[in-house]
């Protein structure tokens, strides 16, 4: 699975929202920052070319859908987060967010729970 540019997952999100739309209903989508309608066709392409997005013609208009799942593209962000930043250790990344007190006690026993109920 190839990274991803933060606009090109701002997009992703948009057409999983969406589950399918022409370039025009992307750009209307888009809060901030909007692209110009030739650099966001060109992108949402270069998600096709990836293999993240597929289409259906009409004439000459082509209306994209998600071909990856968000929970398959989030799958691969946080495997590829855990090996990159945690050497591969989801103990490291537990810790790491304990730390930064992103995670309470509560929820690591909730946590601990449903591993134990598995």
């Amino acid at each position: 699975m190839q990274k991803l540019t933060n606009k090109e997952e701002e997009i992703m999100h948009i057409l999983w929202k969406l589950e399918k739309a022409f370039v025009k209903d992307v750009q209307a989508a888009i809060v901030t920052d909007k692209p110009h309608y030739n650099t966001l066709s060109t992108i949402i392409r270069n998600l096709e070319e990836k293999g993240y997005v597929g289409h259906t013609a009409y004439g000459n208009t082509h209306q994209y859908h998600p071909i990856i799942t968000k929970e398959e593209y989030r799958k691969g962000f946080m495997n590829n987060a855990i090996e990159h930043y945690f050497n591969n250790s989801y103990k490291s990344m537990i810790s790491f967010f304990a730390k930064e007190e992103k995670i309470s006690a509560e929820e690591l026993r909730e946590i601990l729970d449903m591993i134990e109920k598995k």
